[in-house]
């Protein structure tokens, strides 16, 4: 990599904090399983001028994603389900279950239904959404608190609830973000014997050396825990409702009384925290194909599996009707993560293969295995469609390669 095209990237970084975009950000390069490249700028709180380090940890919402389904691939290397399996085989509350009509205008508009399989969950096919998506099963979610919060109890009772709605569509009619990974780490509790954070810790996070990472910020953590931050009047995470408008950096959590440190709810779909450098340490996982220390924690074979896509086509072509982290022409779905079909379509530099997500608080991570390349990029802004410094970021790094 060009050291000097490199400093473009503190240069961005540094523009997104000067215009109070960002409270700070720090970004994390390897290559070749190489460290290349760290920079991190601003503040992790602005309230007592912090600065935003390395050892800062950050709510990673929706990056846990991959984690959850990096377990159930784990669990189907041991022969214990195969992906064709219906969640009902698990999780008995979805047995009978209905779907809403095409068209409905009302919760009650409902036909009969299959239970969505695993592998339509791993690839949000499954017809379940998320509250802050539009449509009718969204406002009931969003009505009930459908969220899978922190602080929202026992992810079994959570999962029994939510079986209780009707679908948002037949399984497999269409692509649509949701909390169908949620309901795998209910899947991961059921046929391990284990809790997920247990799961996690001892099968993941410990092989792995993921220290500072979980559902719960740990004690002794203390300030080094970001404050979050919100262009946005209102809540946050309501994007139907959000209005734009005042600061630009409105506090919306922080360490001291943040959820996140008394957390209950074992989130597979958003709930963990973490450094910038466990984080890495599970992107290069996925860069080496499953490789941990002498051994692996799924099979390359697997790995690649996980990594390829698993839609007929791109992401676009499935209908969806939901807010997602990626762009969706030319990006199509694994288990897990999107995956680049078509750099030209997605309008974005990348290469074939890429693997990617990112989370509710702007952060994105991505491994490239043309370039041989993983990318960390930690930052505290919700929500993540605020600003395009995921496709800003991916050209800058993209542009100091050369080879």
């Amino acid at each position: 990599m060009d050291q000097g095209r490199l400093e473009r990237v503190k240069t961005w970084q540094q523009r997104y904090v000067d215009e109070r975009k960002y409270a700070g950000s720090a970004v994390l390069i390897h290559q070749g399983g190489e460290e290349t490249f760290y920079h991190a700028v601003g503040k992790r709180n602005l309230e007592e001028g912090l600065p935003f380090s390395r050892d800062t940890m950050v709510r990673i919402y929706s990056m846990t994603k991959p984690v959850t389904s990096l377990a159930i691939m784990m669990l189907l290397e041991r022969g214990m389900f195969h992906l064709d399996a219906p969640v009902s085989d698990f999780i008995p509350e979805f047995s009978e279950m209905k779907a809403l009509v095409p068209g409905a205008t009302a919760i009650d508009q409902t036909e009969a239904s299959r239970s969505p399989t695993l592998h339509e969950l791993l690839t949000h096919t499954s017809g379940l959404s998320y509250p802050f998506n539009p449509g009718v099963l969204p406002a009931a979610m969003d009505e009930r608190e459908l969220m899978f919060k922190p602080r929202q109890g026992s992810l079994a009772a959570m999962v029994a609830e939510l079986a209780s709605y009707p679908l948002a569509f037949q399984p497999g009619a269409r692509w649509e973000y949701s909390v169908s990974i949620d309901v795998l780490g209910r899947v991961v509790e059921v046929v391990s014997g284990k809790n997920l954070g247990e799961f996690f810790r001892s099968e993941i996070f410990e092989p792995l050396g993921m220290q500072e990472t979980g559902f719960r910020v740990p004690e002794g953590v203390g300030d080094r825990f970001a404050s979050l931050y919100t262009p946005l009047v209102g809540d946050a995470m309501a994007l139907n409702s959000a209005k734009p408008g005042g600061d630009t950096l409105r506090l919306t959590d922080s360490y001291g009384g943040s959820p996140f440190e008394t957390a209950d709810m074992m989130s597979g779909g958003g709930g963990l925290v973490g450094t910038i450098d466990d984080y890495m340490k599970f992107a290069e996982m996925l860069r080496q194909r499953g490789a941990c220390g002498d051994g692996f924690i799924i099979s390359p074979q697997t790995a690649d599996f996980m990594m390829r896509n698993h839609l007929p086509g791109d992401i676009a072509s499935m209908g969806p009707q939901s807010f997602a982290e990626q762009p969706m022409e030319g990006m199509g779905f694994g288990l897990g993560g999107a995956v680049v079909l078509d750099p030209g379509r997605a309008r974005c530099p990348g290469s074939v293969g890429d693997f990617s997500w990112g989370g509710m608080a702007s952060t994105f991570f991505w491994v490239d295995p043309v370039l041989d390349l993983s990318v960390v990029f930690f930052t505290q802004l919700s929500p993540s469609s605020s600003y395009p410094s995921r496709a800003e970021l991916k050209a800058l790094v993209h542009g100091a390669v050369c080879q």
